[in-house]
């Protein structure tokens, strides 16, 4: 499929994987995954994202230029969502702190909890597939549209030149 992907198939390819993603993400909360506050923050990239790529896939026939305008703009926003997923996987590993607002305790020092603070804490994931958590899974996730953008962004280049 890579070899005849073109900018308007990477955008709905893209389109398509960001979809199911952010509704799995859904249908784990759903099932009593709750998310914490960086979890959360992470799905902004989708919000933005799924209509981002449904555009440009719509657009890419009639607007080379605008295609790969786009495209460029999805490349950034997962490389950004990569690294955001890197940065929660690690405060969940440990291997550095993350936010005092939703670590450690939480907020739960002893006595009532306060309740302005979040419940889920983003230190300790909710659950594991295959040795990553959610946060895992979006970098890599993240990292696999990045590169589907850039072939599209390269296909179109050379498809382009030839025409």
């Amino acid at each position: 499929m890579l070899t005849t992907l073109t900018a308007q198939r990477a955008a709905f390819l893209i389109f398509a994987v960001a979809l199911v993603t952010i509704l799995g993400a859904w249908v784990f909360e759903y099932a009593g995954f709750a998310p914490c506050e960086l979890c959360l923050l992470q799905r902004w990239a989708y919000y933005a994202g799924v209509p981002l790529a449904l555009a440009v896939a719509l657009a890419a026939p009639a607007s080379p230029g605008l295609a790969r305008a786009g495209l460029v703009l999805l490349a950034v926003l997962w490389l950004g969502s990569m690294a955001f997923g890197i940065y929660h996987a690690g405060v969940e590993w440990k291997f550095w702190p993350g936010p005092s607002t939703c670590t450690g305790t939480g907020g739960l020092s002893g006595g009532l909890p306060d309740l302005s603070r979040p419940v889920v804490l983003c230190d300790s994931p909710a659950i594991r597939i295959l040795g990553l958590s959610l946060a895992g899974w979006n970098a890599v996730i993240s990292l696999a549209l990045a590169l589907v953008a850039l072939a599209g962004l390269r296909a179109q280049g050379s498809s382009s030149v030839s025409q």
